[in-house]
C-alpha cells in the first residue's frame, strides 16, 4: 500500500514525517519547499494522484476548489481521508465532488506539530466513515491505533458540536490573548504560563486555520455568542460590586 499527502504545510509536514514511520508516503505540495519531511517521497501531483490512500492536508476553506481540480485524475479506486479540523463542511463536498467509486473517510487529528512534537500516543484521532468498502474502516482504525492514537468514532455533527467550543473556544482565546502581546516574568503563576502556552499553541498555527475553524463550523457562530454574552455578565458582575471610594 502507498500513501500519498496532498499538501505539505504545517500540519501535512507533520502527519506526513509521522506515517512515513510505517509506510512508504509519497508528498506534494503546490509550491516549493525549502525543507522535505524526513522518509517522504518527494512527488508530483500525478504520482500522489495515483496513490491507494490519499490524505489532504489543506486549508479547509481551498479544500473544495482543490478537489475540484483533481477529482478525475485521482486513482479510482483509492481510499481518500480529509484531516480538516472540522468535519460536516468537507464530508459534504467531499460527497459532492469525488467520484463515486473512491472510498472516503472524515478524520480529524486532534493534535499538531506543537501537541505532538513529543509523541502522540493517546492523542485523539477523529474517524468517520462515509463511503466504505468491506473491512476498510477496521483496517485503518487498526492502523492508527498501532500508531497508538486513540481513535475516536463519532459523526461529523457530533465532532462539531463539540469542537465549536473544546478546539474552537482555544484558539479564539488564544487569538484574544495574543493581541496583549503578554509576556512571561519572574512573577508568572503556573496558570499565566499556562495560558501563554494557549497562545503559542494556537497562533503558531496560520491565521487561515483559525479563521476556517470560526466560518466553517456550524456551531461555533453559537459559541461565539456565548463567549460574548459570558463576557459581559462578568464585566457587568464586576461594575454592579465595583466599592464607591471616596472623592
Amino acid at each position: 500500500m502507498n500513501i500519498g499527502v496532498y499538501g505539505l504545510g504545517r500540519f501535512g509536514f507533520f502527519w506526513s514525517e509521522l506515517l512515513a514511520e510505517k509506510f512508504t508516503v509519497y508528498g506534494y505540495n503546490r509550491s516549493d519547499l525549502s525543507v522535505y519531511p524526513s522518509g517522504v517521497v518527494s512527488s508530483d501531483e500525478k504520482t500522489v494522484l495515483d496513490c491507494d490512500v490519499l490524505f489532504f492536508c489543506v486549508s479547509i476553506s481551498s479544500l473544495g476548489q482543490v478537489l475540484m481540480n483533481v477529482a478525475d485524475r485521482i486513482n479510482p479506486a483509492a481510499l481518500i481521508f480529509d484531516t480538516c479540523s472540522v468535519k460536516v463542511y468537507p464530508i459534504e463536498i467531499m460527497r459532492k465532488i469525488l467520484p463515486e467509486s473512491v472510498g472516503i473517510i472524515g478524520t480529524h487529528p486532534m493534535f499538531g506539530p506543537d501537541s505532538g512534537k513529543n509523541g502522540v500516543q493517546d492523542l485523539p484521532l477523529v474517524f468517520t466513515p462515509v463511503r466504505i468498502r468491506a473491512n476498510e474502516a477496521e483496517n485503518w482504525k487498526k492502523i492508527f491505533n498501532g500508531f497508538n492514537l486513540k481513535v475516536v468514532e463519532i459523526s461529523a455533527e457530533m465532532h462539531d458540536r463539540d469542537a465549536a467550543f473544546t478546539q474552537g473556544v482555544t484558539h479564539f482565546i488564544g487569538r484574544v490573548l495574543d493581541g496583549l502581546n503578554l509576556q512571561n516574568n519572574e512573577i508568572s503563576t503556573t496558570g499565566y504560563r499556562n495560558l501563554l502556552t494557549i497562545v503559542e499553541q494556537t497562533c503558531n498555527d496560520p491565521l487561515q486555520l483559525f479563521m476556517d475553524l470560526q466560518h466553517y463550523n456550524p456551531y461555533t457562530h453559537d459559541m461565539r455568542n456565548k463567549l460574548n454574552e459570558s463576557l459581559k455578565n462578568t464585566m457587568r458582575m464586576l461594575a454592579e460590586a465595583d466599592p464607591v471610594r471616596d472623592a
